[in-house]
């Protein structure tokens, strides 16, 4: 019988890992390593989302027990979430039984604020800073609360339906839609902000990503 890797084994593992890892081909070695994970998403959530269309969403996230081991999570929705750092959204055509649209593709929070920053980047992430530019539209300082607040919450929204000639609904506006329906069914409709709230102040546009920390699947 094998003995089983402690949590402990696999952290110092990773952090003992020197491998230098180029992010573009950690980027395609994903985009292979994800199709099957969609497909399962998929295949759990098209019979009960009643609709022709609807979001897959991928969120890249951190072990809380095991430090550099980062884990991704997937789920659908019927209407386009709510965008933030480390989020990829996928849309789905039930006709098609088919991924017809990459709507985005967001980065950690700092490559965001890295990419925002820039007045020109190289070509490979010209899309990826026109999607931080979109994010970052509209977000104000309110000096009272000393906290970011989004002023034009369906900026980047409506961004994305223009550059991938879509009218999927947001869920703020998907909630207005089917608002009578949803309060007959006891649903709490949210209310005008549409957008969480961010903290921007945990970002420090200065900072340079370790691209040599070791990051396990």
């Amino acid at each position: 019988m094998s003995q089983r890797i402690t949590a402990g084994e696999l952290s110092k593992k990773a952090i003992s890992d020197n491998t230098k890892y180029d992010a573009l081909e950690v980027g395609h070695a994903l985009a292979d390593e994800i199709l099957p994970q969609l497909r399962q998403c998929i295949e759990n959530h098209k019979n009960i989302i009643d609709e022709n269309e609807f979001c897959i969403v991928m969120l890249i996230s951190k072990d809380p027990l095991i430090h550099n081991l980062m884990r991704r999570k997937f789920y659908a929705w019927p209407y386009l979430p709510k965008p933030r750092p480390n989020q990829s959204v996928f849309l789905y055509n039930k006709g098609k039984d088919a991924i017809t649209h990459r709507l985005w593709i967001l980065p950690s929070d700092v490559v965001m604020a890295e990419l925002h920053s820039l007045p020109q980047v190289d070509k490979r992430y010209q899309t990826m800073k026109a999607w931080s530019d979109a994010f970052y539209k509209g977000w104000k300082y309110d000096k009272t609360t000393k906290q970011f607040y989004n002023s034009d919450p369906l900026h980047f929204w409506n961004f994305v339906r223009a550059d991938q000639k879509i009218n999927l609904l947001s869920e703020h506006e998907y909630f207005l839609q089917h608002r009578e329906e949803l309060i007959k069914a006891g649903c709490q409709i949210p209310d005008s902000s549409a957008a969480e709230p961010f903290d921007f102040s945990k970002i420090a546009i200065e900072k340079i990503v370790d691209t040599q920390q070791a990051v396990s699947q």
